[in-house]
């Protein structure tokens, strides 16, 4: 029998919007498959998928049965859906500093719906967004959900929370007399239990803190520490009795300490860590999310698009270190994921950061492994997403080559499915 074959063309109406293939069952094969538990190359893979979800994963000849839609993807290699644990959707890289004053709630919003399609194209499809401004990414999250835009399975966090003055909770740009406080400002344990009920209250999938100065904040220092370990304990301890994970802003080492002391499950940037918050992140099965190449964008293009001089020195101390640290954590078998920090830099680059992480330590197996099975491991998402396994949502992507001998073919993404519907095919 002569197997009915989908064949895509390109169009501006095909890459506004899906296309939901309407056979119950759909068959995809392609020339490899890369494992990314095992980190091999797979021949001539079979996936039978059925209503979005994967039902069986097989090699060689595809048994078809009459009515199924059969997708062939010759000369690609297929992998599943790349999986970033630290972008900002709402935001764009050209607007920093001052900029930001000048753009509303709504705009940003519009903003996330723009940024969110860009990173469905470039082959992430999930992304968890830290930190968005009145609850914006709920709502994008919701839209995308739902049908409305093309995106990403999202999980957000809302407004991020943290001290006076700090790093991702206030906004220090202007000057005292307009009495502008950020609204995710809270001060002492009880603040900060409130502030978590809050942001829960809106329907968040995870709570963001910041335990340490930031790069792009006016008047924080990078490595020093905000929330002492007892705030940051009932933080933690609130979120986790609401069933919410937490992801801890920590460039700092004693902020990194208390980060991973209180019981944080994912780091973010990590830029300081020292040999004690390793053996500890290792103790504890912390993951850290290390954004390595953002540093190039911020110092090659960041005085353009408005960053503030203190940011620019602050980021030249910060890269080259950050990257040591990557490499050190890497060796001892901290568990890592994929972190990109994309609105810093271009939303739809996220994927250059892939070939970083293999220039700082790791192979092309365990980059991809970051991006996919561990992504999904720290979202508490094992086996539903970042494998292409019976089971797990129906989310696949191919490039042409084999990306674990050249993983920059991942910046190139050729073929993009989430949950069984296509939305991009060359």
């Amino acid at each position: 029998m002569k197997l009915p074959t989908i064949a895509f063309a390109i169009t501006a109406s095909f890459l506004a919007s899906s296309v939901t293939l309407r056979a119950e069952t759909v068959v995809l094969t392609a020339d490899a498959m890369v494992d990314v538990e095992t980190g091999r190359l797979v021949s001539d893979p079979v996936i039978t998928i059925v209503d979005g979800e994967i039902t069986d994963v097989s090699r060689g000849e595809a048994a078809v049965a009459e009515g199924d839609t059969v997708i062939n993807l010759t000369g690609m290699t297929i992998l599943p859906g790349l999986i970033d644990m630290h972008v900002h959707l709402t935001g764009k890289a050209t607007d920093q500093g001052y900029r930001r004053l000048q753009i509303s709630h709504e705009r940003a919003a519009i903003t996330g719906v723009v940024n969110a399609k860009k990173t469905l194209m470039a082959g992430f499809t999930t992304a968890r967004n830290v930190g968005a401004p009145s609850f914006s990414d709920v709502a994008l999250r919701d839209a995308i959900a739902e049908g409305d835009v093309p995106g990403p399975r999202l999980y957000v966090s809302g407004p991020s929370i943290g001290i006076t003055g700090g790093h991702c909770s206030d906004n220090n740009l202007l000057p005292e007399e307009y009495g502008l406080v950020g609204e995710g400002v809270a001060d002492g344990p009880w603040a900060v239990r409130a502030k978590v009920r809050r942001n829960i209250k809106y329907d968040v999938d995870l709570i963001k803190t910041c335990s340490t100065g930031g790069v792009l904040s006016k008047g924080t220092k990078v490595g020093a520490p905000q929330y002492t370990l007892e705030e940051l304990t009932a933080l933690v301890e609130e979120a986790h009795s609401h069933g919410r994970k937490v992801a801890s802003h920590a460039h700092g080492t004693e902020g990194i300490l208390n980060a991973i002391k209180a019981g944080a499950d994912t780091i973010e940037h990590s830029s300081f860590i020292d040999d004690e918050g390793i053996r500890l992140a290792k103790e504890k099965g912390t993951f850290l999310s290390m954004d390595i190449y953002n540093t190039e964008y911020i110092l090659g293009e960041g005085e353009k698009a408005g960053i503030l001089q203190e940011s620019l020195d602050k980021e030249r101390v910060v890269g080259t270190r950050q990257r040591d640290s990557f490499r050190r954590a890497h060796e001892a078998g901290v568990k890592m994921v994929f972190g990109s920090d994309a609105g810093v830099y271009p939303h739809g680059d996220n994927a250059n950061q892939l070939s970083r992480m293999v220039r700082f330590g790791m192979t092309e197996a365990q980059a991809l492994r970051a991006a996919t099975f561990n992504a999904a491991d720290a979202l508490g998402q094992k086996g539903n997403i970042g494998v292409i396994a019976p089971g797990a949502s129906a989310d696949i992507i191919a490039v042409a080559g084999n990306p674990l001998s050249e993983i920059g073919l991942l910046e190139d993404v050729r073929f993009v499915m989430k949950q069984g519907a296509i939305y991009k095919s060359d």
